[in-house]
């Protein structure tokens, strides 16, 4: 089976604009995400973006980039756009990453697309163990619950994806990470936004609504995503530190 990896990308981001454009290390957030998603080595990436700064940055940087429509809803909504204009008639399945998550595990990558290989899954995602209680109110923090726990080889279906939450069985903190089917993806795009997905601003509850499984599987540890100007700081930091 084939993958295509798709890294949605945009400026007008309402917390931290001009975020996909913000160095460390001298390296756009977008261009590191990029990097990484080239090092997973499971296919092709490219950067769907409304932005014409994100497209020149990431070709800059010996990264390929496609100019998408601005009114997307969703991140999802741009993918779609992205595959269909990049016309492949031979990919299986579409890997998407945050273009937020510069610090994104590449083991964490493969073993999506492993998993989504050998289960034949129509949609699945990443979860990592929630280390601070203190998270679980935490709104910025996306979580899912899943119907079995969690482990090396398990790939549960998700139960519910959720802002805030007490602690309860099978939680963990949701990783921003999707791998669909084509078929799938077309599905999902051509649905209307659901009553929850409006409310909780999470789009993969367009899905369960929908009842379209979402399969998740462990990762190793969930990445910081850049959401604020202090979680921009900190991750500069700790990217910085690891490569002096």
């Amino acid at each position: 089976m084939k993958t295509l990896t798709i890294i949605p990308s945009r400026l007008s981001a309402t917390r931290l604009p001009g975020k996909p454009l913000l160095k460390i290390n001298n390296l756009s957030i977008i261009s590191h995400v990029f990097k990484r998603a080239e090092e997973a080595n499971i296919g092709e990436v490219v950067v769907a973006t409304e932005d014409q700064e994100i497209l020149d940055d990431v070709i800059k940087n010996g990264g390929r980039a496609i100019l998408t429509s601005k009114s997307h809803k969703s991140g999802t909504d741009r993918i779609y756009e992205a595959f269909r204009k990049l016309g492949y008639k031979d990919v299986d399945l579409i890997m998407n990453l945050q273009g937020d998550e510069p610090e994104i595990k590449i083991e964490d990558i493969k073993s999506l697309n492993i998993k989504m290989v050998n289960s034949r899954s129509r949609m699945g995602t990443l979860a990592a163990k929630i280390k601070n209680l203190k998270d679980l109110k935490n709104k910025n923090i996306v979580k899912v619950i899943t119907k079995n726990p969690l482990n090396n080889d398990e790939f549960s279906e998700a139960k519910a994806f959720l802002r805030s939450s007490s602690d309860v069985p099978n939680i963990y903190h949701h990783m921003g990470i999707y791998c669909y089917s084509i078929e799938t993806l077309k599905e999902f795009v051509e649905l209307n936004q659901s009553k929850n997905e409006i409310k909780n601003r999470l789009e993969q509850l367009r899905a369960l609504d929908n009842n379209i499984a979402i399969n998740v599987a462990i990762g190793k540890s969930s990445p910081i995503g850049v959401d604020t100007k202090e979680d921009y700081i900190a991750l500069k930091k700790i990217m910085e530190y690891k490569s002096s």
